[in-house]
């Protein structure tokens, strides 16, 4: 068992388990409301004794073997697997997930404990020519400690995906996640690398509110910050990072459209469509929020995309305050003018997946990120049209074309500025091995994800010379 409920509640992990200046917090349910456990809140205080801690315990672990750092996380990785019941309950029921779900983000933790597993051994530097006929050389050195802000939305992927490279570089790493999924953001990952070997004072999760992500930012210690959430809130991060000039990576929201053109194989568009809009109920940054469709097909594909969404059962949006946030955006666009195809209904937290045609660019269920099952169709009759409006945000995240013709799809995305695009597919992908990240609104681009980018996210550069003799200068 990873954790031991009379041993966590109240409590969070930072060097073994103390308690969070915080106070303590409910782990609510969505689905049902109900308790299903407490976590320890921290505050300003535990941020700076845990960034304490870890600088102090960071310098031994960079210092390891690199065989030694890369087996904790293959151990890692193999106990995702091995708890995978447990892992996958704490999902379900703190985040509002169904069970495949749960699955997919138990799998990508694994993947990504095994990719971050061969860092260590990559090759970490290279000779550089020199006119002083000395050794001249580059090397990567670990950034030292990290601080990693990671949503509710799909609190394992998002924290794991920088705790772990992070880690195998030899940092050391401040977690804070949402408080909302403190435990599937957090604590099970806290679990998981005890369990692995990871050695004390290197793994410290903050649960908390915005206050204690500040903190995390603003302390000198941390010399990098990895935040993934709305860009309101990424925007104030990096504020308070440049204040330390401290280097923040921001994977932030984005409204990305789905273009579906004349020659498209309207049953595979739909179903594409489909996941794409209400998979985990929208709450995804890559979630399809915009559904570009050319003239020819936008009547059939809005009929069948509504039959199909009113045929869904989704699981409930995390709180009331989403789901409202949701129900507004729909309503106020249904008021400028917007057709209600389906849904637009909700009980508690389960939201109907909703289908709105007739939808125009000053909408605020287009110009918005929802982050909701909600999937706003536009229609357009050229590709130059198409273009203008998929580019027409400011977000720059995620894109998706579907066509028969490849060649013309691949044209069309070179046109539309996203930091990830799929031909013959829907906006929600990832993969543990590939760069992740978006443009413009959506964040600082790739900045981890893949060997390289995550090198250059959780290391800095020095320059290393050597020479055989001291030489003689002028003075």
């Amino acid at each position: 068992m990873l954790l031991d409920r009379p041993t966590w509640q109240g409590k969070f992990f930072s060097s073994g388990w103390v308690s969070g200046e915080g106070g303590d917090a409910a782990v609510v349910e969505p689905a049902t409301g109900a308790e299903i456990g407490r976590v320890g809140i921290a505050g300003p205080g535990d941020v700076a004794a845990a960034a304490r801690a870890a600088a102090a315990a960071q310098a031994s672990w960079a210092a390891q073997p690199h065989p030694e750092r890369a087996a904790v996380l293959r151990r890692a990785g193999d106990l995702w697997q091995a708890n995978a019941e447990e892992v996958r309950d704490w999902i379900v029921r703190e985040t509002g997930a169904v069970p495949p779900k749960g699955d997919f983000e138990i799998l990508v933790a694994t993947q990504e404990c095994y990719e971050a597993a061969a860092l260590p051994s990559r090759p970490y530097g290279e000779l550089l020519p020199s006119l002083d006929g000395r050794l001249s050389m580059s090397r990567r050195v670990p950034a030292g400690v990290v601080g990693v802000i990671s949503p509710f939305n799909f609190p394992l992927i998002l924290s794991i995906r920088s705790v772990a490279p992070a880690l195998a570089l030899g940092n050391a790493v401040l977690l804070k996640p949402d408080r909302r999924t403190a435990v599937s953001g957090g604590l099970l990952l806290a679990g998981i690398f005890a369990q692995a070997g990871l050695p004390e004072g290197l793994l410290h999760v903050l649960p908390g509110g915005p206050e204690v992500g500040e903190a995390v930012i603003a302390d000198p210690r941390v010399r990098v910050v990895s935040f993934t959430g709305s860009t309101r809130a990424g925007r104030r991060v990096g504020q308070v990072a440049a204040a330390n000039l401290t280097r923040a990576h921001l994977e932030l929201g984005g409204n990305s459209a789905l273009v579906v053109l004349d020659d498209a194989d309207l049953d595979r568009a739909i179903s594409a469509g489909a996941w794409g809009s209400f998979n985990h109920q929208g709450q995804i940054c890559m979630t399809t929020g915009r559904h570009l469709v050319h003239e020819s097909l936008y009547d059939e594909y809005v009929e069948r995309l509504a039959k199909k969404a009113d045929a869904l059962e989704l699981g409930p949006v995390i709180d009331a305050g989403q789901r409202d946030k949701i129900h507004a955006l729909v309503t106020g666009s249904v008021d400028r003018g917007a057709r209600l195809a389906a849904g637009g209904t909700f009980s508690g937290l389960f939201y109907r997946p909703t289908v709105l045609a007739e939808v125009t660019p000053e909408m605020p269920a287009y110009a918005e990120e929802v982050f909701g099952p909600v999937a706003p169709v536009a229609r357009f009759g050229s590709l130059e049209e198409a273009a203008a409006l998929a580019s027409g945000t400011e977000y720059g995240l995620s894109l998706g074309i579907i066509t028969r013709d490849v060649t013309k799809g691949l044209a069309l995305a070179d046109r539309i500025p996203t930091g990830i695009a799929h031909i013959n597919d829907q906006t929600v992908n990832d993969e543990a091995n590939v760069p992740f990240g978006g443009v413009g609104a959506s964040g600082t681009g790739a900045r981890f994800g893949g060997a390289a980018a995550n090198v250059e996210a959780f290391t800095e550069t020095r320059w290393v010379t050597v020479r055989g003799d001291v030489p003689a200068y002028p003075f």
